[in-house]
């Protein structure tokens, strides 16, 4: 008999494409153990909190979804709550927990995921009532555990692969690398061999994840690069689509770029994070680069793949950034023209060097900015999506929708990660490739019919 035979499981998630990654394996951990995925809360026995940090915002949802657990725990005694994630890396953060959730049984970190079965053994046989077991590191079990675990998921049609964890850049608004820890990379023959697992098992496309993808490879022998490592990629037999993100700007190599004009694979599109157009706000990010290397970087890229589509990150607000830093941002984003853009509002993260930075700006002003700055990009996203109309697109049908008189809709993504909702259809075309005609644009989706 396993361990967690007859538990339900809940899992909620908070975060970055990592985190969702981290749920999979999570899940497939407790499946292993015996239990079985619970649509509700109140029929779970476990609940599995996965945590983000890299805004406030998001630790405050964490804390409030604990507060309103204490009833459930309160009804049901023999609940498993556990959190884990960037979150509980921070240690004022595992000590709130610690003192003021007492209805959280297990905590654990991002370096000892791969501990979860041992830790939940001792709640379910009652060896200890509570477990708290945060690694600042990993230790080499650790390292060989998470390479042997996960490999299973949900949805095979697309998959995200883990390249490397954690990060070394160090920005300065940034917490990533104090929870997340020094980047690792991943072997490249365990990834290759992970990706072939995916494709015997009808993969189709691959999402490749790293927090800087492009600095793959530094810290292992040899000249593994990541534009290496995705010429390997590319000769998996049954992939027809490779994505990746995040990829930093300073780190993006001439290599890279010619692997992407020359492979019909690795779709056309590129997210490459700016989060400033003034120079003066890129040296306090500490992001490595300028506004006119950045802008070199992007013409490069449009000269040798005329068909991307470009996304980045943008912060308004961040400290010391004034009325003419902002028209500095509002310019880069008119010149590059942007298909779509994530823009964010600059928070205090405590651990962060920005943290004590001088000369915060005014909630107002950071509104007004980021509406500026949206209504902006907006204008160019939607002009952008109508040159589309009346084309011929390939589209990766990856999701069903609603079903009416006898037909399906369906939704699929473009080569250049642009969404597309499908006109209803008879027969059944999920995990399909479709040429489809876009018949309406709009400012983050089209609309198409299958041709």
């Amino acid at each position: 008999m396993k361990i967690a035979d007859n538990k339900n499981y809940y899992t909620d998630i908070w975060g970055c494409q990592m985190n969702e990654r981290d749920l999979e394996i999570i899940e497939n951990l407790l499946d292993e153990m015996g239990a079985s995925k619970s649509t509700s809360m109140d029929d779970a026995d476990i609940i599995i909190l996965i945590t983000c940090s890299v805004r406030e915002k998001a630790e405050n949802k964490v804390f409030t979804k604990l507060g309103e657990l204490a009833k459930l725990k309160e009804d049901n005694p023999n609940l498993i709550i556990g959190v884990c994630g960037c979150m509980v890396q921070q240690k004022r953060v595992l000590k709130r927990i610690k003192h003021r959730f007492p209805q959280v049984d297990l905590v654990f970190g991002t370096y000892n995921l791969h501990r979860l079965p041992e830790l939940l053994s001792k709640i379910i046989e009652r060896k200890d009532n509570r477990v708290m077991e945060v690694w600042d590191e990993w230790d080499e079990l650790g390292k060989e555990r998470l390479e042997s675990i996960g490999l299973n998921r949900k949805d095979y049609l697309k998959s995200k692969v883990i390249i490397s964890y954690g990060c070394n850049n160090y920005c300065s608004y940034c917490i990533v690398p104090y929870v997340r820890g020094c980047e690792r990379s991943r072997p490249p023959e365990n990834l290759i061999n992970e990706i072939r697992f995916l494709a015997d098992k009808g993969c189709k496309e691959i999402l490749l994840l790293g927090q800087n993808v492009n600095s793959y490879g530094k810290d292992l022998p040899g000249e593994m690069t990541f534009a290496a490592l995705l010429e390997h990629v590319i000769k998996v037999e049954g992939i027809k689509r490779i994505r990746f993100m995040t990829s930093h700007p300073k780190d993006f190599s001439n290599s890279l770029i010619k692997v992407i004009s020359e492979s019909e694979k690795i779709c056309n599109h590129i997210h490459l994070p700016v989060q400033s157009g003034s120079n003066k706000i890129l040296e306090m990010m500490r992001r490595g680069y300028k506004r006119e290397e950045y802008l070199k970087l992007v013409e490069k890229i449009k000269n040798s793949i005329p068909d991307a589509s470009l996304t980045t990150d943008v912060i308004v607000g961040f400290p010391g950034e004034t009325e003419d830093d902002f028209q500095d941002t509002l310019d880069l984003v008119k010149h590059v023209e942007f298909d779509s853009a994530y823009t964010f509002i600059y928070s205090t993260r405590t651990g962060t060097e920005a943290e004590k930075f001088d000369k915060q700006v005014e909630e107002k002003i950071k509104k007004q900015r980021l509406q500026n700055l949206m209504q902006l990009q907006n204008k160019i996203s939607l002009r952008k999506n109508k040159e589309l109309v009346g084309k011929e697109l390939e589209i990766m049908i990856d999701q069903k929708r609603d079903v009416k008189n006898g037909k399906t809709s369906y939704m699929g993504r473009t080569d250049t990660n642009k969404i597309v909702a499908i006109e209803e259809f008879s027969e059944n075309i999920l995990g399909t490739f479709q040429e489809v005609k876009i018949i309406e644009a709009k400012t983050w989706s089209l609309k198409g019919r299958v041709v």
